[in-house]
């Protein structure tokens, strides 16, 4: 089994390449999706989070308001790290399970480790390669305002707070320049899934 971690900036277009890698047949773990999960009442993190950060992040149905959260830990970094220190190894923890179950399954899988901060995680020494999607700055903004209820200087702020995708590059093993046509996004995908079948 081979397993490929898959990062890069705020809308770069990840989510492009993970759907067309799991059209080739790969197995795609998201980071993000895995940390809604585990947030979810009755989840993992649910009880240590609400303890943490009280009874004011809840929606009415009590499940954790994400917004809420996110804007009472950004730009302060301890409760920021508090946060991780609850929602990482849960996440973690999830992970590992899909990955032994899909070692199970298929010993000769090609697993896509996708997540936007696993290179500052630490979570990129777990993976065997790393790939690294890339646009320019310009284009990030372009396309995270396009998300509905985006808000520019949110997004700005975002980006400033994330690792320099220059310096993400330098831990790549592939890097798919996605800031042309979607068509040329999907070539260099599949060289890159091409290049991870021999080696699987």
């Amino acid at each position: 089994m081979l397993i490929a971690g898959l990062t890069g900036g705020m809308a770069c277009g990840k989510s492009v390449v993970a759907r067309e890698l799991s059209n080739f047949g790969c197995h795609i773990i998201e980071a993000d999706e895995i940390g809604r999960e585990v947030m979810q009442p009755g989840s993992v993190a649910y009880d240590p989070i609400v303890g943490e950060f009280g009874q004011g992040i809840l929606n009415e149905d009590r499940s954790i308001n994400r917004s809420a959260l996110a804007a009472r830990v950004f730009g302060n970094a301890e409760e920021l790290a508090r946060l991780n220190a609850i929602v990482h190894p849960a996440v973690h923890g999830e992970e590992q399970r899909r990955i032994r179950e899909i070692a199970a399954r298929d010993p000769h899988a090609i697993v896509i480790h996708v997540a936007a901060i696993l290179i500052e995680s630490g979570a990129y020494k777990g993976v065997d390669k790393i790939i690294v999607v890339t646009c320019t700055r310009e284009q990030q903004i372009e396309r995270a305002m396009a998300r509905t209820g985006a808000v520019e200087s949110a997004v700005i702020a975002r980006l400033d707070h994330q690792m320099p995708l220059e310096k993400k590059k330098t831990y790549a093993d592939y890097l798919i320049d996605a800031g042309g046509t979607e068509e040329d996004t999907l070539r260099q995908t599949k060289i890159v899934w091409e290049n991870l079948r021999r080696q699987a």
